[in-house]
């Protein structure tokens, strides 16, 4: 039997994910949805999907597993089209830079019977440094070696559960069980807050008195700064996920705009030694956390919270073992 994965989105993430299953067409049959038509027929030729499909309810009716790989602001609208459509036990995931809010509204608008579960993924880090974004950066192996963050509602089935754990091996990745406020709290730190401070960055020096001469010897490190307002996502998903964050988002502007006041004041008092020792730790910390980035040895860290189940229910029609399940509520 073989089982429909329908992958709505079809940029870096969703297209990598297409890829990477490529190796499972005896199980697996990849539909691939995206609203840019072109961007659907670049995915197929390359092999990321088997089947375009332009009508997005069409393309979740028979589907086993939605893969939602969209912008934060596309999500809500996305689950309220395809909610009527989707067949008992099928599961939904989604693979936004927020999980609290996602989750309430897959609570609100999934019927019984349908299922909810996130994903964080973890891109390789050999990909970290390259500039290309959308569909032309997808990889099979963007996610190898790394973790998947996988956030389960309270309610969730434990087949779903399952589902994603054997899902992401297959992406080879590791999952990490994770609370969605936890994961909601990291993103904001680590995704949302480096493309905020470029945002700061370029208002603060493009157009600006001098500007006209700066732009001819910003180097490097300028490149590198504000590149992630524009590899990263559009502007105005920036600000949708940003306010859908809010607290999070906050409580890390805070913490960086401390941590520029005291360097502010350390240039200011002309305190060399405090200044030095400021600017030491950080590199320190920045070395270590790319050694550790690269290695990647995080699976002796991270203990599952989460108990699984058997191979049975959904994964095992998934993957070819055990027997259809029993409708059972839930979402």
């Amino acid at each position: 039997m073989t089982i429909q994965i329908t992958i709505v989105g079809l940029g870096q993430i969703g297209a990598s994910m297409g890829l990477a299953l490529s190796n499972q067409q005896e199980l697996l049959r990849r539909v691939g949805h995206d609203i840019e038509i072109n961007v659907s027929r670049q995915a197929e030729k390359m092999g990321a999907i088997d089947q375009v499909e332009i009508n997005l309810p069409k393309a979740v009716r028979t589907a086993d597993l939605v893969l939602l790989s969209l912008p934060i602001d596309q999500i809500r609208e996305t689950l309220a089209l395809i909610a009527p459509e989707l067949k008992e036990n099928a599961v939904v995931m989604d693979t936004g830079p927020i999980k609290e809010v996602v989750a309430g509204w897959a609570g609100e608008l999934l019927p019984e019977g349908r299922h909810y579960i996130g994903l964080t993924p973890v891109i390789n880090p050999t990909y970290l440094h390259e500039p290309d974004a959308g569909i032309d950066a997808a990889k099979a192996d963007l996610f190898h070696g790394g973790l998947m963050a996988i956030v389960t509602p309270p309610r969730a089935s434990s087949e779903a559960i399952k589902l994603a754990a054997d899902l992401t091996r297959l992406l080879g990745a590791s999952p990490l069980f994770i609370d969605p406020a936890e994961v909601d709290g990291l993103m904001a730190a680590t995704h949302l807050l480096p493309q905020l401070i470029a945002a700061a960055l370029l208002n603060a020096t493009v157009d600006q008195p001098g500007w006209r001469e700066g732009r001819k010897v910003a180097g490097r490190a300028y490149a590198e700064a504000t590149g992630p307002i524009v590899h990263l996502g559009e502007p105005h998903n920036l600000a949708a996920t940003a306010l859908l964050n809010r607290e999070n988002v906050l409580r890390v502007l805070d913490g960086m705009i401390a941590a520029l006041q005291a360097i502010r004041q350390d240039v200011d008092d002309q305190d060399e030694t405090s200044l030095d020792e400021r600017l030491g730790r950080a590199w320190d910390g920045r070395q270590k956390w790319w050694a550790e980035r690269k290695a990647g040895d995080w699976v002796r860290e991270t203990t599952p919270n989460v108990q699984l189940p058997e191979n049975t229910g959904i994964v095992g029609r998934l993957f070819g073992v055990g027997r259809r399940p029993k409708p059972k509520n839930g979402s």
